[in-house]
């Protein structure tokens, strides 16, 4: 009995992950399509396009981004839904926010003052806030498709 129960946890396989992978991405461009449909004067051309960038642009970021991240976490054995989740969250908020910060700061910004500067930067954060909460919702579907739980 012991035995089993030091066995428990999570296991995935290849194929599993492959789909998880799919799963992400259809998410991610689902997002993006509604986001395009809320965005002004949306066609349906333009919104499946949409979902076709965003589906793409979301699973190459998985892979890029949150898959080190995945990877460090699987080995370390924290396969559940919390630090899929933390993983998505994390992943999430650091692309966008670097995404709205210039790389925090690192490549050239256009001339502000500090003020202006400072809402730049509560407004980015507050920005990434919310993105980063879809971003865990995406990574425990990943989560859920890939893994299944040992006995």
């Amino acid at each position: 009995m012991a035995e089993r129960v030091a066995l428990r946890g999570y296991e995935t396989s290849l194929d599993r992950a492959g789909l998880a992978l799919g799963a992400g991405g259809l998410l991610g461009g689902a997002f993006a399509a509604i986001l395009v449909a809320f965005g002004g004067s949306a066609t349906a051309f333009s919104v499946a396009v949409g979902f076709v960038i965003g589906t793409v642009i979301t699973a190459m970021t998985v892979v890029a981004v949150a898959g080190p991240l995945w990877i460090v976490a699987h080995a370390l054995g924290r396969r559940g839904p919390v630090p899929a989740m933390l993983v998505g969250t994390i992943a999430g908020f650091a692309l966008f926010l670097g995404g709205q910060t210039y790389m925090f700061g690192l490549y050239t910004m256009p001339a502000t003052d500090t003020q202006t500067l400072m809402f730049r930067w509560i407004s980015a954060v507050a920005t990434s806030l919310i993105l980063a909460a879809i971003s865990a919702l995406i990574g425990l579907v990943m989560w859920r498709v890939a893994y299944r739980r040992v006995f």
